[in-house]
């Protein structure tokens, strides 16, 4: 499972104060039962909001390629490994 990012821990962590200070409020409760229930609600709803923050994008050389696949000049049969260290070393770094 990935790291989460500084967003989803700040986005999670806001929506479990704000939501568990406006549940109290609202819910005017005092007794023990109350709070956890609300507490546990509060926490859930916060999970809920990191989770759904979307992740970044990676850019640059490592990331994923979009669209469709094209053909590839090398053979299924060769491992993706020899290929692209065979490409590599036809490159001219700058």
């Amino acid at each position: 499972m990935p790291r989460p990012t500084a967003a989803q821990l700040a986005y999670g962590s806001a929506t479990v104060i704000v939501s568990t200070i406006a549940m109290l409020l609202l819910s005017q409760t005092s007794t023990g039962l109350g709070v956890a229930v609300i507490s546990a609600a509060a926490l859930a709803l916060g999970l809920l909001v990191a989770l759904t923050v979307p992740a970044p994008r990676r850019r640059g050389r490592h990331a994923a390629p979009t669209g469709t696949r094209t053909a590839s000049p090398v053979p299924d049969t060769v491992p993706r490994s020899v290929a692209t260290s065979a490409a590599a070393e036809h490159r001219v770094h700058h």
